[in-house]
């Protein structure tokens, strides 16, 4: 059962034919730890090189994130909580950035107009996605075996850009 899986603090979880371990930190909530993995499993395909909390060298350290050959993001997601001054900062430096903002059972729009703001001040070359997982989605995209099978069918989402 899912339920068993989450109750440990060391997840490992597949998608895609990949894994990945995650260990749940103790200022850490559950749902963070999730929509961490539900974010690499959901971009994975398009972003085959997705890694999980990997510090970048930026002021900020992204949840999931793919680099190109010279260092810079092409997919940055992240997870929970996000500042508007965060999001305005990651606009404006990473226009060809690919960004993805994952919310657990939470409304989009005070987050969806911050980006819409942020991208009509600074005009981007890549979309920016705003996910919002439902309350059940730790049983709904966890099965027995760690597989994850998260889909954007099955959320509610935005697309920006």
């Amino acid at each position: 059962m899912a339920s068993d899986l989450l109750l440990r603090r060391k997840l490992t979880l597949r998608a895609h034919g990949r894994q990945v371990v995650l260990v749940k930190k103790s200022v850490e909530r559950l749902e963070h730890v999730l929509m961490k993995a539900f974010l690499w499993a959901l971009y994975l395909p398009d972003y085959p090189a997705l890694q999980i909390e990997v510090p970048i060298g930026d002021r900020y350290k992204p949840d999931v994130v793919q680099q190109d050959a010279l260092g810079t993001p092409v997919f940055w997601g992240e997870a929970g909580k996000v500042s508007r001054d965060k999001i305005v900062s990651l606009v404006r430096r990473y226009r060809s950035t690919h960004f993805a903002l994952a919310k657990w059972a939470t409304r989009l729009d005070a987050t969806e107009q911050i980006v819409r703001d942020a991208a009509a001040r600074y005009p981007r070359e890549a979309p920016f996605d705003l996910i919002s997982f439902p309350p059940d989605s730790a049983t709904r995209f966890v099965d027995s075996r760690g597989h994850l099978n998260p889909s954007l069918d099955a959320v509610r989402w935005v697309r920006i850009g």
